[in-house]
């Protein structure tokens, strides 16, 4: 009878995560992991299928901790908008790789951008927050987009240091400048 696995899908998981934040994304092999869990790799194969799976699982679980960024960002003193790309950036600056591996990879063979309902809550907090429709909603957000996710690669990165009052104020500057530019007179 084979012997019981003394790991859990969620241990090899946490594993996985680990050796992301230390080494980024190329260094996930099954050998990598079965070291860092203390065994062969063969007892990984017996919880999941293959790499593919465990890289799924791992871009799920890396999905969760960016999501807690996310929530953390939102206070009573900041737009639910702003908080949105201030988490997102600070998700890059203090979770380097995982940032890599959620938002720096190859995605053309994902499908077309916008996702969907993975943007549905986003495009609600710009029309909120400044009475476009939900067309002029998504091209203000685009424009964003690019803005934030520009900050947060020079952040994972290492390109450029930012102070989080800066990065706030420029997205207020942004924000408004877009708005003023997508509202009619």
């Amino acid at each position: 009878m084979p012997r019981k696995c003394r790991f859990t899908r969620e241990d090899v998981i946490r594993a996985a995560l680990q050796l992301v934040r230390e080494g980024g994304p190329s260094t996930l092999t099954a050998r990598a992991l079965g070291e860092k869990l203390g065994c062969s790799a063969r007892p990984i194969f017996s919880l999941f299928r293959d790499m593919g799976e465990v890289q799924a699982e791992l871009l799920r679980a890396a999905d969760e901790l960016y999501q807690g960024y996310l929530t953390a960002a939102q206070g009573p003193d900041c737009p639910p908008y702003k908080a949105s790309g201030l988490g997102y950036i600070r998700f890059a600056a203090e979770e380097k790789e995982l940032f890599r591996l959620l938002f720096m990879r190859d995605r053309s063979a994902e499908g077309e951008y916008p996702p969907g309902k993975e943007l549905d809550w986003v495009l609600d907090l710009v029309q909120s927050g400044t009475g476009l429709p939900r067309e002029g909603a998504l091209r203000f957000h685009l424009e964003m987009w690019v803005f934030v996710h520009g900050i947060a690669v020079m952040l994972a990165t290492g390109y450029l240091p930012w102070k989080e009052e800066d990065v706030s104020r420029m997205l207020t500057d942004i924000f408004l400048g877009l708005k003023a530019r997508f509202t009619p007179d």
